[in-house]
């Protein structure tokens, strides 16, 4: 049977229609099974604590699981490259790091993280603090800044690792004002025992990790690395107030792998901003030193794109290469 020529062009019009419906009607249902998000940095650390207070917030809103799954190793790529990899169809999203940022140009990924990921979300931000041995006698920055002056090369900067965020926030500090301090990396935590004993007199460290040694006066706090106070520490004040445009956090989000559909990250976006807005997750990420930091996917894309160029001229400025 011969089919009239409008009548073809209107069948074929439907059918190149359908893949699009269908996509639109499973990212208006989304989601209808399980969601898993990834986290590279394994369980009880401060990543692992974020995704989890997110992932049930998400999981009573939307009446699916949100599972969460620890993927270390490569410094959270692992988990990044499977994300990356996975189908775009918001069933599989990771937790976003500033590591990420900084891996971007440190550890040159089989992917590009700017192009290859899809930002959804940011959570939060938290800040780093420097903290000195109380051997050191500077009681603020700006005396810390003439003791190292008058002293150069005979501070020892503790790192929980090289090309890590604790060292380039200390770099980044380093160039800023002016001084020569010693690199010296340590293992993760044994960073700790260094700074206890006075072999290292000065570290930028995490502030979930740090706060109980500043309480309890094992080290004293000069500053958060934030451009605004801490909640936890607010009495603290920021490196920004005598190093203006000084600013290094740790700062967490939801980002999907490219090509996820606009309408799930609108979706997934919407309700991670209700979610952060809720006085008990607020609460549970104030306890974590953070500042919540609702806003568009736009609004993420351009902080992650800022992360990536501010910590690639860290990393080129200080020629700092992992070990």
């Amino acid at each position: 049977m011969k089919i009239p020529r409008r009548q073809f062009l209107h069948l074929a019009a439907a059918a190149a229609m359908l893949p699009a419906l269908s996509r639109f009607a499973s990212a208006e249902s989304y989601p209808t099974r399980q969601v898993h998000l990834l986290e590279g940095f394994g369980a009880g650390g401060a990543p692992d604590i974020v995704a989890r207070l997110i992932g049930q917030s998400l999981s009573e809103r939307f009446g699916q699981s949100f599972v969460i799954e620890n993927r270390s190793g490569a410094t959270g790529n692992i988990a990044t490259e499977a994300v990356v990899r996975a189908s775009p169809d918001g069933y599989t999203l990771l937790l976003a790091t500033a590591t990420n940022a900084i891996n971007a140009t440190m550890l040159n990924p089989n992917f590009d993280f700017v192009r290859d990921i899809a930002p959804i979300a940011a959570i939060v931000r938290v800040p780093l603090v420097m903290e000195v041995h109380p051997s050191v006698p500077a009681k603020t920055v700006a005396e810390f800044i003439a003791y190292a002056k008058a002293q150069p090369g005979k501070i020892n900067m503790a790192s929980a690792g090289t090309g890590g965020q604790t060292h380039l926030a200390g770099e980044m500090f380093k160039t800023m004002a002016g001084v020569d301090l010693f690199h010296v990396p340590y293992r993760g935590a044994q960073v700790f025992p260094a700074l206890l004993t006075g072999e290292a007199q000065v570290y930028f460290g995490p502030l979930l990790s740090s706060l109980e040694y500043v309480r309890a006066g094992n080290f004293r706090a000069l500053a958060v690395t934030t451009e605004a106070r801490s909640p936890i520490l607010p009495d603290v004040p920021t490196l920004g107030e005598t190093l203006p445009g000084y600013e290094a956090s740790a700062w967490y989000g939801i980002c999907g792998p490219k090509h996820t559909p606009a309408e799930v990250i609108e979706k997934l976006n919407r309700e991670v901003n209700v979610s952060i807005a809720v006085p008990k997750l607020q609460a549970q990420l104030a306890n974590l030193g953070g500042t919540t930091l609702a806003g568009s996917p736009d609004d993420f894309a351009r902080l992650i794109s800022d992360e990536v160029k501010k910590w690639s001229r860290v990393i080129l400025a200080a020629n700092i290469k992992r070990e």
